[in-house]
Parts: C-alpha cells; sequence; structure tokens
C-alpha cells in the first residue's frame, strides 16, 4: 500500500480508501461480512473508512463501529452529515443546529469520542457559509471532530467557503470528496484545480463508476452489480448515456488487456494518477471484491496508456453528468427560482 498527504493536515492517508456505502441493507451485508472487510482491508494497509449517517438510515455506521472496536487509533474515520435523516425540516442541512445533533448521532452509533474527517455530505443554500464554519470549528475546537471537509461541492462554493473561513478566522475545509472515473472526468475542469489551489486533500467517490468500471457491465452480458438492484436506471442500455458508458467500456477493455491490466487496475490508476487526488474511495461489498481492487493499490498508468484514455473520454467530459448529484441546487430545486 502506498501513502499520501492529506492536503496540509500531514496525516498520511492510503491511496486506496474503505468506502462504507454498502454496508448494511443497501449491500445486504451482515456485521460478520463487514467486520471481514475491515480485518481485510487494515491488513492490506488501509488506514482510512469513510461512511456516513445517511448510508442505509444509519446501519453502516453502527456496522463499522462494531468493526472497527478496540482498533480505534489505527484508523483513520471519516463520516458525513447535512443529507435528510428522518421526517421534519431540520432533520438534514448544515445548520448550527442540525451539525452538533447529527455529529452526536454518529458518534453514538460509531462508539467513539471523536471523528477524525468530519465532512458536509453536499452544499447547504439555505445555510450560509459562516454559519457552517463557525459550527464545525467549535465542534473541533470540542475535541469532537479533528478535521471537517466537503463533498460533492462546486467548485465556486469551495472557494467561498475558503474566503469565508480566511475572512471570519474559522477552521477551513482540509478536503473534498468529488465524484471520479474514467467516465465521469468533469471534476477535471475547476473541483480538481481548486482543490490544488488551496492544497485540500481530495477523497474520490465512485471511481468504478458504481460497478461499470469493474468488469460488471459488458456488451452481451446480464449485469452483475448490486447497485443495479436500488439504480436500475443507471443500468439501462436503452438509455443513450448508458449506450455511451458502455461504447467507452468496451473501448476501455481493449486498452487494459493490452496493457496487461484489469478493468479495475486501468480505472483506480487512472484516478490516483491525477495529482490533485489523495485516495481511491472503494467500495467492496465483499472479501473478493475488495481483493480484486487491492490488486490495484500500486499500479501506475504509463502516459501511453493514459493518452489512450484521453481518446476514448476526452478531459473534463463526464458521459453522465446527471449522476454525480452536483448539479447547482438552482437548477433541481424549483422554489430557488419562484416566488
Amino acid at each position: 500500500m502506498q501513502y499520501r498527504t492529506l492536503g496540509r493536515t500531514g496525516v498520511q492517508v492510503s491511496t486506496l480508501s474503505l468506502g462504507a456505502m454498502n454496508f448494511g441493507r443497501i449491500g445486504r451485508t451482515s456485521q460478520d461480512e463487514v467486520t471481514a472487510l475491515v480485518d481485510a482491508a487494515l491488513n492490506a494497509g488501509i488506514n482510512l473508512i469513510d461512511t456516513a449517517d445517511v448510508y442505509s438510515g444509519g446501519e453502516s455506521e453502527e456496522l463499522v463501529g462494531k468493526a472497527i472496536a478496540g482498533r480505534r487509533d489505527d484508523i483513520l474515520l471519516a463520516t458525513k452529515a447535512s443529507l435528510p435523516m428522518g421526517e421534519g425540516p431540520n432533520r438534514q442541512g448544515s445548520s448550527r443546529h442540525w451539525l452538533f445533533k447529527a455529529l452526536d448521532s454518529s458518534l453514538h452509533r460509531l462508539g467513539v469520542d471523536h471523528i477524525d474527517l468530519f465532512q458536509i455530505h453536499r452544499w447547504d443554500p439555505r445555510t450560509s457559509d459562516e454559519e457552517t464554519l463557525a459550527a464545525l470549528t467549535d465542534l473541533q475546537r470540542a475535541g469532537k471532530i479533528r478535521y471537517f471537509g466537503s463533498s460533492t461541492f462546486p467548485a465556486y462554493r469551495m472557494v467561498q467557503a475558503q474566503w469565508a473561513a480566511q475572512t471570519h478566522h474559522f477552521s477551513r475545509y482540509v478536503t473534498e470528496q468529488p465524484s471520479y472515473s474514467i467516465l465521469q472526468r468533469g471534476a477535471e475542469s475547476h473541483v480538481l484545480p481548486v482543490a490544488e489551489q488551496y492544497g485540500l486533500g481530495v477523497l474520490v467517490w465512485s471511481p468504478l463508476a458504481s460497478g461499470w468500471l469493474s468488469g460488471a457491465v459488458r456488451e452481451g452480458q446480464e449485469v452483475s452489480t448490486s447497485r443495479s438492484s436500488f439504480m436500475p436506471q443507471r443500468f439501462d442500455t436503452a438509455l443513450l448515456a448508458n449506450r455511451a458508458k458502455l461504447d467507452a467500456v468496451e473501448q476501455l477493455a481493449k486498452v487494459a488487456d493490452e496493457a496487461g491490466l484489469t478493468m479495475i487496475q486501468l480505472a483506480l490508476g487512472f484516478v490516483n494518477a491525477h495529482p490533485a487526488v489523495t485516495s481511491a474511495l472503494i467500495g467492496p461489498r465483499t472479501v473478493e471484491h475488495l481483493e480484486s481492487q487491492l490488486a490495484a493499490a500500486t499500479t501506475m498508468l504509463s502516459p501511453d496508456v493514459l493518452d489512450a484514455l484521453d481518446k476514448i473520454v476526452a478531459p473534463g467530459l463526464d458521459l453522465a453528468p446527471q449522476e454525480k448529484n452536483d448539479a447547482p441546487p438552482a437548477l433541481t430545486d424549483a422554489n430557488l427560482r419562484r416566488r
């Protein structure tokens, strides 16, 4: 396993990190399966586990908490808040009111006294940067979180948050967690350059594009990824966007074969080749899946291979932008553009 410095924090993070979205009912994983995955990941040198309160309604955090019991000091533990957790208008967002409650609930479910990286899961247009940063700074000073970061923030909001922190003398976001893969390269246009400019660590989610880049989705074969059961529209090859992805995958498979790589090695090697990226979050559902992904831990793609990928999916291009959950709220929420 290789390690990189997480932004300007000085903390060393493995270039592959364990994402826990599949833990619980989403991935149909039991406690024994989760514990086996955590054991295998730690034994392989992975030192960061990333979850969120909203994953399986808190079940993911509970499973992670039991799996890491007695090994807390060996792990960098990351979680997130801001997406809806139950009924009620104030059980979501990034207000002080909700973040304090959400963090305490996460600490309880995880069975720990602090979070190493507490992330705002999505930008909340109804809450000011000053409100959110003040709350996060106070939580940090209270010892409940070590660092805090953002997830799926538009580049201009990343800049605004950095400006607000400097202007009002708050602690600042030290990481961003964007969607980034060979099939979804939009982050290269603005998000990753901004992260580099401000010295942010970057933890990439969906580097395997929900299984499209794992070899589970190929022309003429039945889809074999667990995501197809609760996100069927992402795998309906009758849809134009999915046809474009499938065409790209077939070309990528040829590049991988010629380079002597698996599709997983090609996909994870691509993500970790970008100078802004600190770590790729992998979300295995079984130990077998994990082992196939760990094979990419030391993959280095040659310039020729990277050039070939650029010809298949152009730099900065998203083949399915609607899957990234990063559309500006003003485009998705009619209430923000109507009186």
